[in-house]
């Protein structure tokens, strides 16, 4: 699409932007109008549109101002969204009708105009679509700019997808909102893993250097492979001699490879639990090196995410005492119906949402079959006393030093609650995040939308992060079986 930066001229007769043509060359910049639940999701969504002009019907303002009051994520977007508006309308010294330049707000982002709607605009609507309902409001203001703009392209841009299906049955043009998606098919999200082709050595082993450092063996290799490879990413050949390493150093077509420490034996265990496959043992690898101060982990129902994050943050905080304390919090976000109001402090109101944290703790206090059932006993007080339970309601603001984080079901948070979580991480803090991207339940979100998929996406390369994405399941057959099939 070539920018246009030219100002769009005013149809006399209806009082709406129309766009002007600098010949057969230049293509007509788009016409995007946006709902509101586009700029309570994004605020910024107003800078995202490059070089096309934004439409706001007066009923996305009425909705906007609706939604400000509250304490939630939406409401303080709804806010947001306003005081952008309010800034972009203020600075405006001309007619208002005649649009906004973005360019100066945007810092050079936007090049396009905003429109607000200055006339009654219905766009005879069926008549079976109710015209109080904001929402056919805002399909009536489409179709008006679709009839008087025949030659420019007017699209509704919207998070509801029935809205979207309304839109196109009406012969609207009609989009999601992509801009914060960070990929378009997970399938092409960062696993954090990569096997090796067979030939690796042949075309790698040249000139290789090797040597020993605190009981790992170092390769330094150069190849048409090492420009691709990423800091902290797992390699494996697997064969008559599996070949299980970490990258640590990359630059053009050099990179450093070490071993890494198996944990599947139980000499190497982390608090009396082994990783039963090789993308356990790679994620148990990042959990315990205290380099690492940010882990994601992603995996299907029942492949140990929980588990072994646990384990291993019970073994650095109890015996090696990296960490003075455990947190661990999770969004609320019920799969079925709410159970209402709960009684009592903070921890208590949370203890429903871990039952995760219960189970796994459980299967932890068992794997020491000496310790009888006074040693249990004792054990599990000492644990319960080092893991805090905490809700995301009251994180803003707050500075974790020397803390083990653990972010469950990060699934469900967006990419600026994922940011306000991981910037409370002080001096000695590492943060591991869990989800499953199959199971969001937060409205609006998608798979390439998620929070964590954002800081997959970002974090990757990082010298102190690291990920893997856990494909087995380890739960019990009737677990993996149903997974599977259902």
């Amino acid at each position: 699409m070539l920018k246009n930066s030219d100002t769009p001229d005013f149809d006399s007769t209806s009082s709406m932007p129309a766009a002007k043509s600098r010949g057969s060359s230049r293509q007509t910049t788009k016409l995007f109008v946006l709902d509101t639940n586009v700029l309570m999701h994004d605020p910024t969504s107003l800078y995202r549109f490059e070089e096309h002009d934004i439409f706001l019907p007066i009923a996305t303002l009425e909705e906007l101002d609706s939604n400000k009051k509250g304490m939630s994520e939406v409401s303080r977007n709804a806010r947001q969204a306003s005081r952008f508006l309010d800034e972009i309308v203020s600075a405006e010294e001309g007619e208002i009708d005649k649009g906004i330049g973005l360019r100066r707000h945007s810092k050079e982002l936007a090049t396009g105009r905003l429109y607000l709607q200055t006339a009654a605009m219905n766009g005879n609507l069926p008549a079976t679509l109710p015209t109080h309902k904001a929402d056919n409001q805002i399909l009536g203001v489409v179709m008006h700019l679709q009839q008087h703009e025949p030659r420019r392209q007017v699209i509704l841009v919207s998070k509801d997808i029935n809205m979207r299906i309304k839109a196109r049955a009406l012969g609207l043009a009609a989009e999601d909102y992509f801009n914060d998606k960070v990929l378009e098919d997970t399938e092409l999200l960062y696993t954090g893993t990569l096997e090796l082709p067979a030939d690796f050595w042949d075309k790698h082993g040249r000139d290789m250097e090797s040597w020993k450092k605190d009981g790992h063996t170092l390769y330094r290799i150069k190849g048409p492979l090492c420009p691709k490879l990423l800091v902290n990413q797992f390699l494996h050949l697997e064969g008559d001699h599996p070949f299980h390493a970490i990258v640590r150093e990359q630059s053009g077509k050099t990179a450093v490879l070490e071993t890494i420490r198996e944990y599947s034996h139980q000499k190497n265990s982390v608090w009396g639990i082994t990783s039963r496959n090789r993308d356990q043992n790679f994620a148990l690898n990042l959990l315990m090196n205290p380099d690492i101060d940010f882990v994601t982990l992603l995996g299907q129902a029942g492949s140990g995410k929980t588990l072994l994050t646990l384990a291993a943050g019970l073994t650095q905080t109890l015996e090696s005492k990296i960490y003075s304390e455990i947190i661990m919090t999770r969004v609320t976000v019920p799969v079925g119906e709410d159970i209402g109001f709960l009684p009592g402090t903070e921890e208590e109101k949370m203890t429903p949402w871990m039952g995760a944290l219960e189970d796994n703790l459980d299967v932890l206090n068992h794997t020491d079959d000496d310790a009888g059932e006074w040693g249990r006993a004792a054990t599990r007080d000492l644990i319960r006393s080092r893991i805090k339970v905490k809700s995301l309601n009251f994180m803003r603001g707050r500075t974790f030093i020397k803390k083990f984080l653990i972010i469950d079901e990060a699934q469900n948070l967006t990419p600026k609650q994922m940011k306000t979580l991981i910037t409370r991480a002080g001096p000695g803090t590492k943060v591991v995040c869990l989800g499953n991207i199959a199971q969001i339940d937060t409205p609006y979100l998608t798979e390439g939308s998620s929070g964590i998929t954002y800081v997959v996406d970002r974090f990757k390369g990082w010298a102190h992060s690291g990920h893997v994405t856990l494909t087995r399941g380890e739960r019990s057959r009737l677990a993996d079986q149903a997974a599977e099939i259902l």
